[in-house]
């Protein structure tokens, strides 16, 4: 599963952090770091007031833990996908903070940060509760961080589990909520994992390799876990246009399956030349919130719907069950006249050898 969490990343105290997130519950530890941002907009004030920037100021940016794990970060994600374009210097980073485009939303920036200091995390991690396994828990660092790249995502889920925030003046504190509950449901996922990985890899090649893309779903499950239930609009919090794009793309739900269907099948025939073909074809099903989303959260909404909630969080111990279980559910509406769903090949759920079905 290493490399699909990789992927998910793309889908971690010093002077300036502020204390730990006090706890309601022993299974969440929050803490929030917003020290790269504070000393990115210290840097931004020196420049609005046409003073000089010295040398201090950037290294005190430079030793940030935010700035320093954003910076290997890239690198590792520019070697994985053979893009040295990802990765950043130090010298780079200055140029960026020196711009006048960055200057320009100095007021917006610091009136943003204020905002989400004040913004209820806590609760947000209360609420993923609720869609995680009892053994799950919730460590993590949040990073809001003010960069070049607009994505939000996790990162090191299983070593030292950490959100970085892209500080975007856009976002609303209720979307800020959504987006962090959405992330941290990922790293509760990672934390309940348990032999998963192992079973996995026990699997002959492709078996293994299309089992794995299958945890790509997580997506559409951490869209049902941030909304609350299968009756709560994902995209209550966000945008207009985001909404909508949300709604054309699930309107497309029987082809996108099929494609990714189509997908698994070329995994297990070997008509996907090697192993950078599969990630290739794999990435392409994340989008802005393509299939891995739409896809994964209208199967998981109808397993919830059809055999309860906590039916739903034993499938995200074992991914493969969503597919079996869905396609229980969806073949019982198609036989009714309610639905005319499509259903995920038997080759495929033979071949990952998903566990028996639901009574």
């Amino acid at each position: 599963m290493h490399k699909i969490r990789l992927l998910l990343a793309l889908v971690p105290v010093i002077a300036f952090s502020m204390p730990a997130v006090a706890a309601k519950s022993s299974r969440v530890q929050l803490m929030l770091d917003t020290s790269e941002a504070d000393q990115v907009l210290a840097i931004l004030d020196l420049r609005a007031a046409g003073k000089p920037v010295g040398d201090a100021e950037w290294q005190k940016l430079f030793a940030t833990e935010p700035y320093q794990r954003l910076k290997v970060r890239e690198k590792k994600i520019g070697e994985q996908f053979n893009d040295p374009s990802i990765a950043f210097a130090d010298g780079d980073f200055k140029q960026f903070v020196g711009s006048d485009d960055l200057l320009a939303h100095r007021s917006e920036l610091h009136s943003t940060l204020q905002r989400w200091k004040g913004a209820d995390l806590q609760q947000a991690a209360e609420h993923t509760l609720h869609y995680l396994p009892a053994a799950a828990v919730i460590r993590a660092k949040l990073f809001p961080v003010i960069k070049p790249g607009s994505n939000s995502f996790v990162w090191e889920t299983s070593t030292d589990p950490t959100i970085f925030l892209y500080l975007d003046p856009e976002v609303s504190a209720a979307k800020l909520g959504n987006t962090v509950a959405h992330e941290l449901h990922h790293i509760g996922l990672a934390s309940a994992s348990g032999d998963y990985d192992t079973r996995i890899k026990a699997l002959p090649e492709r078996g293994a390799t299309a089992a794995e893309w299958i945890g790509a779903f997580g997506e559409g499950l951490a869209m049902l876990a941030a909304a609350g239930g299968p009756d709560v609009d994902p995209h209550a919090t966000s945008t207009p246009e985001e909404h909508a794009r949300w709604g054309r793309d699930m309107a497309n739900f029987d082809r996108d399956l099929q494609a990714v269907n189509a997908f698994f099948l070329d995994i297990l025939d070997g008509r996907l030349a090697n192993a950078d073909a599969i990630t290739e074809k794999g990435s392409s099903f994340f989008g802005q919130q393509g299939p891995w989303y739409t896809v994964g959260y209208r199967m998981a909404v109808m397993v919830e719907k059809r055999f309860g909630r906590n039916t739903l969080i034993d499938t995200m111990l074992d991914q493969r069950r969503l597919l079996l279980l869905y396609n229980q559910a969806a073949s019982e509406l198609n036989a009714q006249g309610r639905e005319h769903l499509p259903l995920w090949s038997e080759e495929i759920l033979k071949q990952v050898q998903a566990a028996p079905q639901a009574e």
